[in-house]
Protein backbone atom coordinates (compact mmCIF):
# COMPACT_ATOMS: atom_id res chain seq x y z
CA UNK A 1 0.00 0.00 0.00
CA UNK A 2 1.17 3.35 -1.07
CA UNK A 3 0.74 6.32 1.28
CA UNK A 4 0.44 9.88 -0.49
CA UNK A 5 3.33 12.30 0.18
CA UNK A 6 3.81 14.40 2.80
CA UNK A 7 2.50 17.85 2.45
CA UNK A 8 5.55 20.29 2.38
CA UNK A 9 5.48 22.22 5.58
CA UNK A 10 4.24 25.91 5.61
CA UNK A 11 6.59 27.28 7.93
CA UNK A 12 10.26 26.66 6.90
CA UNK A 13 13.24 27.33 9.34
CA UNK A 14 14.70 30.77 9.63
CA UNK A 15 18.27 29.87 9.69
CA UNK A 16 21.50 31.68 7.91
CA UNK A 17 21.81 31.54 4.31
CA UNK A 18 25.00 30.47 2.01
CA UNK A 19 27.25 33.72 1.34
CA UNK A 20 28.01 31.66 -1.58
CA UNK A 21 25.04 30.95 -2.61
CA UNK A 22 25.11 31.06 -6.74
CA UNK A 23 23.21 33.07 -9.00
CA UNK A 24 21.55 35.23 -5.54
CA UNK A 25 18.95 37.72 -7.02
CA UNK A 26 16.45 40.08 -5.85
CA UNK A 27 12.99 38.81 -4.88
CA UNK A 28 9.71 40.15 -5.98
CA UNK A 29 9.39 40.44 -2.31
CA UNK A 30 12.42 42.57 -2.16
CA UNK A 31 11.44 44.38 -5.32
CA UNK A 32 7.84 45.56 -3.82
CA UNK A 33 9.51 46.68 -0.75
CA UNK A 34 11.54 48.97 -2.88
CA UNK A 35 8.76 50.30 -4.45
CA UNK A 36 6.84 51.41 -1.24
CA UNK A 37 9.27 53.71 -0.24
CA UNK A 38 8.99 55.20 -3.55
CA UNK A 39 6.01 57.41 -1.48
CA UNK A 40 8.61 58.24 1.13
CA UNK A 41 10.90 59.32 -0.40
CA UNK A 42 8.56 61.77 -2.81
CA UNK A 43 6.87 62.89 0.26
CA UNK A 44 10.45 64.01 1.80
CA UNK A 45 11.40 65.31 -1.70
CA UNK A 46 8.47 67.33 -2.05
CA UNK A 47 8.77 69.17 1.22
CA UNK A 48 12.40 70.13 0.23
CA UNK A 49 11.28 71.41 -2.83
CA UNK A 50 8.49 73.35 -0.95
CA UNK A 51 10.64 74.57 1.57
CA UNK A 52 13.70 75.75 -0.32
CA UNK A 53 11.65 77.26 -3.05
CA UNK A 54 10.10 79.80 -0.03
CA UNK A 55 14.19 80.59 1.20
CA UNK A 56 13.84 78.24 3.48
CA UNK A 57 17.14 76.26 3.16
CA UNK A 58 18.23 75.82 6.79
CA UNK A 59 14.77 74.31 7.92
CA UNK A 60 14.21 71.86 4.48
CA UNK A 61 17.39 70.84 4.61
CA UNK A 62 17.41 69.67 8.02
CA UNK A 63 13.81 68.46 7.83
CA UNK A 64 14.93 66.21 4.70
CA UNK A 65 18.25 64.76 6.78
CA UNK A 66 16.18 63.70 9.57
CA UNK A 67 13.15 62.02 7.44
CA UNK A 68 15.62 60.35 4.96
CA UNK A 69 17.62 59.14 7.95
CA UNK A 70 14.67 57.38 8.99
CA UNK A 71 13.73 56.04 5.43
CA UNK A 72 17.27 55.20 4.20
CA UNK A 73 17.95 53.41 7.87
CA UNK A 74 14.41 51.05 7.87
CA UNK A 75 15.51 50.12 4.42
CA UNK A 76 19.33 49.12 5.04
CA UNK A 77 18.15 46.85 8.12
CA UNK A 78 15.63 45.05 6.18
CA UNK A 79 18.09 44.66 3.18
CA UNK A 80 20.94 43.17 5.07
CA UNK A 81 18.34 41.09 7.56
CA UNK A 82 16.86 39.55 4.09
CA UNK A 83 20.67 38.89 2.55
CA UNK A 84 21.16 37.02 5.76
CA UNK A 85 18.16 34.84 6.52
CA UNK A 86 15.08 35.65 3.71
CA UNK A 87 13.49 31.89 3.63
CA UNK A 88 10.32 33.43 1.72
CA UNK A 89 7.57 31.67 3.66
CA UNK A 90 4.47 32.76 4.54
CA UNK A 91 5.22 33.86 7.80
CA UNK A 92 8.39 35.98 6.58
CA UNK A 93 5.79 37.35 3.94
CA UNK A 94 3.59 38.75 6.28
CA UNK A 95 6.39 40.18 8.74
CA UNK A 96 7.81 41.86 4.97
CA UNK A 97 4.64 43.30 4.55
CA UNK A 98 3.62 44.95 8.40
CA UNK A 99 7.11 46.77 7.46
CA UNK A 100 5.69 47.83 4.09
CA UNK A 101 3.15 48.82 5.98
CA UNK A 102 5.00 50.82 8.73
CA UNK A 103 6.97 52.36 5.76
CA UNK A 104 3.29 54.11 4.43
CA UNK A 105 2.26 55.49 7.81
CA UNK A 106 5.74 57.26 7.86
CA UNK A 107 5.55 58.52 4.45
CA UNK A 108 1.77 59.62 5.58
CA UNK A 109 3.55 61.63 8.54
CA UNK A 110 6.30 63.77 6.51
CA UNK A 111 4.16 66.66 6.12
CA UNK A 112 3.40 67.13 9.27
CA UNK A 113 6.79 66.31 10.02
CA UNK A 114 8.44 68.90 7.99
CA UNK A 115 5.81 71.77 8.29
CA UNK A 116 5.05 71.64 12.42
CA UNK A 117 7.61 69.09 13.60
CA UNK A 118 5.43 66.76 14.43
CA UNK A 119 6.73 63.83 14.31
CA UNK A 120 4.23 61.66 16.21
CA UNK A 121 2.83 59.63 13.03
CA UNK A 122 6.45 59.11 11.22
CA UNK A 123 8.16 58.03 14.57
CA UNK A 124 4.93 55.49 14.65
CA UNK A 125 5.31 54.18 10.98
CA UNK A 126 9.46 53.80 12.29
CA UNK A 127 8.24 51.67 14.93
CA UNK A 128 5.65 49.54 13.20
CA UNK A 129 8.83 48.60 10.74
CA UNK A 130 11.25 48.47 13.26
CA UNK A 131 9.05 45.93 15.38
CA UNK A 132 8.23 43.95 12.67
CA UNK A 133 11.98 43.29 12.15
CA UNK A 134 12.63 42.64 15.79
CA UNK A 135 10.28 39.80 15.37
CA UNK A 136 12.20 38.75 12.46
CA UNK A 137 15.46 38.96 14.36
CA UNK A 138 13.35 36.81 17.49
CA UNK A 139 12.35 34.51 14.91
CA UNK A 140 16.06 33.60 13.78
CA UNK A 141 17.42 33.23 17.00
CA UNK A 142 14.57 30.62 17.74
CA UNK A 143 15.64 28.49 14.64
CA UNK A 144 19.06 28.85 14.65
CA UNK A 145 21.54 25.62 15.17
CA UNK A 146 24.41 27.72 15.30
CA UNK A 147 25.09 29.31 18.81
CA UNK A 148 26.99 32.10 17.30
CA UNK A 149 24.48 32.74 14.99
CA UNK A 150 21.52 32.91 17.60
CA UNK A 151 23.49 35.50 19.97
CA UNK A 152 23.70 37.68 17.38
CA UNK A 153 20.44 37.55 16.24
CA UNK A 154 19.53 38.12 19.65
CA UNK A 155 21.92 41.26 20.29
CA UNK A 156 20.65 42.74 16.92
CA UNK A 157 16.89 42.13 18.54
CA UNK A 158 17.57 43.52 21.94
CA UNK A 159 19.19 46.38 20.04
CA UNK A 160 16.14 47.18 17.81
CA UNK A 161 14.06 47.46 21.02
CA UNK A 162 16.16 49.36 23.26
CA UNK A 163 16.69 52.24 20.72
CA UNK A 164 12.91 52.32 19.91
CA UNK A 165 12.25 53.05 23.53
CA UNK A 166 14.61 55.59 23.48
CA UNK A 167 12.59 56.63 20.58
CA UNK A 168 9.34 56.60 22.22
CA UNK A 169 10.70 58.33 25.13
CA UNK A 170 11.68 61.58 22.77
CA UNK A 171 8.50 61.83 21.44
CA UNK A 172 6.74 62.30 24.88
CA UNK A 173 9.27 65.17 25.77
CA UNK A 174 8.98 68.71 24.58
CA UNK A 175 10.00 69.69 21.42
CA UNK A 176 12.88 71.30 22.47
CA UNK A 177 14.03 67.89 23.37
CA UNK A 178 14.79 66.83 19.39
CA UNK A 179 17.70 68.97 19.31
CA UNK A 180 19.86 67.34 21.41
CA UNK A 181 18.25 63.68 21.46
CA UNK A 182 18.04 63.02 17.94
CA UNK A 183 21.82 62.84 17.39
CA UNK A 184 22.36 60.07 20.08
CA UNK A 185 19.89 57.92 18.63
CA UNK A 186 20.80 58.32 15.51
CA UNK A 187 24.04 57.22 16.80
CA UNK A 188 22.53 54.43 18.76
CA UNK A 189 20.68 53.19 15.66
CA UNK A 190 23.90 52.86 13.80
CA UNK A 191 26.09 51.35 16.24
CA UNK A 192 23.63 48.51 16.88
CA UNK A 193 24.99 46.15 14.11
CA UNK A 194 28.56 46.78 14.67
CA UNK A 195 28.13 45.56 18.60
CA UNK A 196 25.51 42.76 17.58
CA UNK A 197 28.17 41.84 14.91
CA UNK A 198 31.31 41.88 16.93
CA UNK A 199 32.15 38.77 17.41
CA UNK A 200 30.28 37.18 14.66
CA UNK A 201 28.66 38.31 11.10
CA UNK A 202 25.47 37.19 9.64
CA UNK A 203 25.92 35.77 6.52
CA UNK A 204 25.08 38.59 4.04
CA UNK A 205 25.58 37.72 0.46
CA UNK A 206 28.49 40.11 -1.35
CA UNK A 207 26.60 39.61 -4.57
CA UNK A 208 23.24 39.87 -3.21
CA UNK A 209 23.95 43.38 -1.18
CA UNK A 210 25.54 44.94 -4.55
CA UNK A 211 22.70 44.00 -6.27
CA UNK A 212 19.87 45.86 -3.56
CA UNK A 213 22.08 48.85 -3.52
CA UNK A 214 21.96 49.45 -6.91
CA UNK A 215 18.55 48.93 -7.68
CA UNK A 216 17.65 51.50 -4.69
CA UNK A 217 19.74 53.73 -6.35
CA UNK A 218 18.10 53.78 -9.43
CA UNK A 219 14.91 54.54 -7.49
CA UNK A 220 16.36 57.01 -6.38
CA UNK A 221 17.39 58.65 -9.75
CA UNK A 222 14.29 57.50 -10.79
CA UNK A 223 12.89 60.64 -8.57
CA UNK A 224 15.38 63.04 -10.76
CA UNK A 225 13.89 61.82 -13.65
CA UNK A 226 10.50 62.66 -12.24
CA UNK A 227 11.38 66.12 -11.52
CA UNK A 228 12.63 66.55 -15.45
CA UNK A 229 9.35 65.34 -17.06
CA UNK A 230 7.91 68.12 -14.78
CA UNK A 231 10.08 70.27 -16.10
CA UNK A 232 9.45 69.37 -19.53
CA UNK A 233 5.61 69.08 -19.06
CA UNK A 234 5.63 72.45 -17.71
CA UNK A 235 7.77 74.40 -20.84
CA UNK A 236 4.97 72.44 -22.59
CA UNK A 237 2.56 74.24 -20.83
CA UNK A 238 4.27 77.30 -20.58
CA UNK A 239 5.79 78.11 -23.57
CA UNK A 240 6.74 81.69 -22.23
CA UNK A 241 9.38 80.00 -20.24
CA UNK A 242 10.36 77.34 -23.10
CA UNK A 243 13.47 78.69 -23.64
CA UNK A 244 14.37 78.29 -19.51
CA UNK A 245 12.68 75.09 -18.97
CA UNK A 246 14.42 73.23 -21.58
CA UNK A 247 18.16 73.86 -20.64
CA UNK A 248 16.88 72.72 -17.23
CA UNK A 249 15.63 69.57 -18.16
CA UNK A 250 18.27 68.48 -20.86
CA UNK A 251 20.88 69.45 -17.74
CA UNK A 252 19.19 67.75 -15.38
CA UNK A 253 18.72 64.74 -17.26
CA UNK A 254 22.69 64.38 -18.54
CA UNK A 255 23.37 65.40 -14.46
CA UNK A 256 20.98 62.34 -13.98
CA UNK A 257 22.31 59.76 -16.87
CA UNK A 258 26.00 59.90 -15.85
CA UNK A 259 25.48 59.49 -12.41
CA UNK A 260 23.65 56.17 -13.00
CA UNK A 261 26.29 55.34 -15.77
CA UNK A 262 29.29 56.36 -12.81
CA UNK A 263 27.52 54.37 -10.07
CA UNK A 264 27.56 51.05 -12.21
CA UNK A 265 30.86 51.06 -13.78
CA UNK A 266 32.54 49.03 -11.44
CA UNK A 267 31.55 45.54 -9.55
CA UNK A 268 31.59 46.62 -6.10
CA UNK A 269 30.83 43.40 -4.83
CA UNK A 270 34.39 42.00 -4.92
CA UNK A 271 35.55 45.28 -2.62
CA UNK A 272 32.93 43.60 0.03
CA UNK A 273 34.55 40.48 1.20
CA UNK A 274 35.30 42.48 4.01
CA UNK A 275 32.77 43.05 6.74
CA UNK A 276 34.38 46.37 7.53
CA UNK A 277 34.57 47.41 4.75
CA UNK A 278 31.28 46.71 3.96
CA UNK A 279 29.55 48.35 6.81
CA UNK A 280 31.59 51.84 6.03
CA UNK A 281 30.09 51.07 2.18
CA UNK A 282 26.76 50.62 3.54
CA UNK A 283 26.53 53.19 5.91
CA UNK A 284 28.08 55.74 3.14
CA UNK A 285 25.32 55.04 0.89
CA UNK A 286 22.65 57.41 3.11
CA UNK A 287 25.34 59.76 1.39
CA UNK A 288 24.60 58.71 -2.45
CA UNK A 289 20.98 57.33 -1.76
CA UNK A 290 20.21 61.42 -0.07
CA UNK A 291 22.10 63.05 -2.67
CA UNK A 292 20.58 60.91 -6.16
CA UNK A 293 17.18 61.83 -4.43
CA UNK A 294 17.49 65.76 -3.52
CA UNK A 295 19.03 66.06 -7.47
CA UNK A 296 15.63 65.55 -8.10
CA UNK A 297 14.13 68.52 -5.97
CA UNK A 298 16.61 70.67 -6.96
CA UNK A 299 15.80 70.27 -10.31
CA UNK A 300 12.24 71.15 -9.56
CA UNK A 301 13.41 74.24 -7.61
CA UNK A 302 14.95 75.18 -10.64
CA UNK A 303 12.15 75.14 -12.34
CA UNK A 304 9.59 76.57 -9.96
CA UNK A 305 12.12 79.99 -10.06
CA UNK A 306 12.63 79.71 -14.13
CA UNK A 307 8.60 80.58 -14.21
CA UNK A 308 8.87 82.55 -10.96
CA UNK A 309 7.40 80.56 -8.59
CA UNK A 310 9.84 80.64 -6.32
CA UNK A 311 10.91 83.42 -4.24
CA UNK A 312 14.66 82.81 -3.95
CA UNK A 313 18.07 84.17 -5.81
CA UNK A 314 19.43 82.06 -9.32
CA UNK A 315 22.32 81.22 -7.17
CA UNK A 316 20.29 79.39 -4.80
CA UNK A 317 18.22 77.91 -7.51
CA UNK A 318 21.39 76.58 -9.30
CA UNK A 319 22.60 75.12 -5.90
CA UNK A 320 19.70 73.08 -5.08
CA UNK A 321 20.96 70.88 -8.13
CA UNK A 322 24.70 71.48 -8.31
CA UNK A 323 25.13 70.65 -4.23
CA UNK A 324 23.31 67.26 -4.07
CA UNK A 325 25.15 66.28 -7.77
CA UNK A 326 28.39 67.42 -6.69
CA UNK A 327 27.63 65.28 -3.75
CA UNK A 328 26.97 62.37 -5.35
CA UNK A 329 30.00 62.64 -7.42
CA UNK A 330 32.44 62.78 -4.43
CA UNK A 331 30.38 59.64 -2.51
CA UNK A 332 30.58 57.70 -5.68
CA UNK A 333 33.90 58.00 -6.02
CA UNK A 334 34.83 57.36 -2.67
CA UNK A 335 32.64 54.24 -1.99
CA UNK A 336 32.71 52.76 -5.43
CA UNK A 337 35.33 54.42 -8.32
CA UNK A 338 38.11 55.37 -6.31
CA UNK A 339 38.73 51.08 -5.95
CA UNK A 340 38.78 50.18 -8.91
CA UNK A 341 41.08 53.37 -10.42
CA UNK A 342 44.52 53.26 -12.05
CA UNK A 343 46.70 56.31 -11.56
CA UNK A 344 46.31 59.84 -10.80
CA UNK A 345 44.32 60.95 -13.70
CA UNK A 346 41.68 58.37 -12.71
CA UNK A 347 41.78 58.88 -9.30
CA UNK A 348 41.16 62.88 -9.80
CA UNK A 349 38.97 62.90 -12.67
CA UNK A 350 35.51 62.63 -10.03
CA UNK A 351 36.61 64.74 -7.54
CA UNK A 352 37.70 67.38 -9.95
CA UNK A 353 34.29 67.06 -11.94
CA UNK A 354 32.32 67.32 -8.49
CA UNK A 355 34.41 70.89 -8.40
CA UNK A 356 33.39 71.98 -11.66
CA UNK A 357 29.33 70.96 -11.05
CA UNK A 358 29.62 73.32 -8.04
CA UNK A 359 31.20 76.03 -9.44
CA UNK A 360 28.35 75.82 -11.78
CA UNK A 361 26.55 77.39 -9.12
CA UNK A 362 27.63 80.79 -10.32
CA UNK A 363 26.56 80.67 -13.73
CA UNK A 364 22.81 81.75 -12.76
CA UNK A 365 20.59 80.68 -15.52
CA UNK A 366 22.82 78.51 -17.38
CA UNK A 367 23.96 76.67 -13.99
CA UNK A 368 21.52 73.14 -14.90
CA UNK A 369 22.68 72.69 -18.68
CA UNK A 370 26.71 73.74 -17.83
CA UNK A 371 26.80 71.27 -14.72
CA UNK A 372 24.53 68.41 -16.91
CA UNK A 373 27.29 69.07 -19.98
CA UNK A 374 30.24 69.31 -16.96
CA UNK A 375 28.98 65.13 -15.82
CA UNK A 376 28.73 64.18 -19.09
CA UNK A 377 32.11 65.32 -20.56
CA UNK A 378 33.12 63.29 -17.34
CA UNK A 379 31.52 60.21 -18.36
CA UNK A 380 33.34 60.87 -21.72
CA UNK A 381 37.01 61.41 -20.16
CA UNK A 382 36.50 58.41 -18.13
CA UNK A 383 35.62 55.79 -21.01
CA UNK A 384 38.45 57.20 -23.35
CA UNK A 385 41.05 56.88 -20.01
CA UNK A 386 39.47 53.19 -19.33
CA UNK A 387 40.05 52.40 -23.17
CA UNK A 388 43.60 54.10 -23.27
CA UNK A 389 44.68 51.59 -20.47
CA UNK A 390 42.78 48.61 -22.03
CA UNK A 391 40.61 47.90 -19.03
CA UNK A 392 38.05 46.91 -21.44
CA UNK A 393 38.35 43.37 -20.79
CA UNK A 394 37.95 43.42 -16.63
CA UNK A 395 35.95 45.94 -15.98
CA UNK A 396 31.98 46.22 -16.12
CA UNK A 397 29.86 48.24 -18.29
CA UNK A 398 26.88 50.48 -17.44
CA UNK A 399 24.68 46.97 -16.85
CA UNK A 400 27.07 45.94 -14.61
CA UNK A 401 27.85 42.88 -16.85
CA UNK A 402 31.76 41.91 -18.44
CA UNK A 403 32.64 45.03 -20.40
CA UNK A 404 34.21 48.57 -20.25
CA UNK A 405 34.88 50.55 -17.71
CA UNK A 406 32.92 53.79 -18.03
CA UNK A 407 34.05 56.39 -15.13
Amino acid sequence: MTHPARPAAILRRMTSRSSTEPHRASTPLELFFDLTFVVAVAQAGGRLVHSLAEGRPGHGIAGYLLVFFAIWWAWVNFTWFASAYDCDDPLYRVATLVQITGVLVLAAGVPRAFENSDYTVAIVGYLIMRLALTFQWLRAAHDETDPAARRTALRYAAGVVLVQIGWVVLLLLPDAAWNWGFPPLVIAEMAVPAIAERRHSTAWHPHHIAERYGLFTIIMLGESVSAATVAIQTALDDRAALDELLPIAAGGLLIVFAAYWIYFAAPIHEYLESGRRAFLWGYGHYVIFGSAAAIGAGIEVAVEQAVGEAHISDVAAAASVTIPAGLFLVATWALHARHHKRGAAQQVLLPTAAVLVLACTFLGEAAVPAAGAVAALTVAAGVVSSARLGEGAGDVDPRGEPGSDAD
